[in-house]
């Protein structure tokens, strides 16, 4: 008879990189959520929950014994995480470079300009717009597990339907790296992505699985990324 747990849900190695991706994320957000906000500190995060994430998986399937109960809750606790590191936390990300940007202190300034409070809003709009759509992506993916599994046994290969949400790790690092090495200033740029990449998340069209190769090649990718930020952070010191 098996032992009853004094905690519910799962605790050994498979499972210790999401839980590292979510305290990551979650930490990202208060970085960002705190005084001013720093979209800078909140991206570094971001990316730390990126590179977890992409070996997550990788790790649980090194346990050869894993009950179904285990292979569920990884697979259903991977996706929450997900939402908290790619959903929330690049608008958090967004929301702290609009507020060091100055438009919130605009609109509260100049409360009869319409045009500036419209373009909050309209802002704010694509934020929500932006999490529901990691949302929906996410349930859409658990939701079809069993689909994959079987386009998998018959051609080989596992797709995906609309981006995933883990490219937020690349995508919106990149965007505030060209926002601080250039003159150009991207702080609504960064709302532009928001919405593009939303609507990608709910797009109807297949990707193929990425490879341990692809992984490996968005990890350095990722480490580039990573030492830029660190760079503008440690030069802002």
């Amino acid at each position: 008879m098996e032992k009853e747990r004094k905690l519910i849900g799962v605790y050994d190695y498979t499972i210790i990189l999401t839980y590292l991706s979510t305290i990551s994320g979650a930490l990202g957000i208060i970085i960002t959520m705190t005084g001013i906000g720093h979209p800078y500190g909140g991206t570094l995060f971001l990316m730390a929950s990126g590179l977890f994430d992409a070996f997550d998986g990788t790790v649980a399937r090194t346990k050869k014994n894993r009950t179904d109960f285990e292979k569920e809750f990884g697979a259903q606790i991977d996706s929450l995480s997900d939402l908290i590191c790619f959903g929330v936390l690049p608008v958090s990300i967004g929301v702290a470079q609009l507020r060091i940007h100055g438009a919130f202190r605009d609109v509260m300034k100049e409360s009869g300009n319409s045009a500036k409070t419209s373009l909050v809003l309209i802002l704010l709009l694509i934020a929500v717009f932006y999490v529901l759509s990691a949302l929906v992506r996410l349930a859409y993916f658990n939701a079809t597990a069993g689909e994959r599994a079987k386009q998998k046994q018959e051609f080989g290969r596992e797709y995906y339907t609309g981006l995933p949400v883990t490219a937020a790790a690349l995508i919106f690092p990149l965007t505030l790296i060209i926002h601080y090495f250039t003159i150009l200033d991207l702080t609504f740029f960064y709302f532009f992505m928001l919405l593009l990449v939303g609507i990608l998340f709910i797009g109807n069209f297949k990707i193929p699985k990425p490879g341990l190769k692809m992984i490996l090649v968005g990890t350095l990718i990722g480490v580039a990324e990573f030492s830029a930020v660190v760079y503008i952070l440690v030069s802002n010191l």
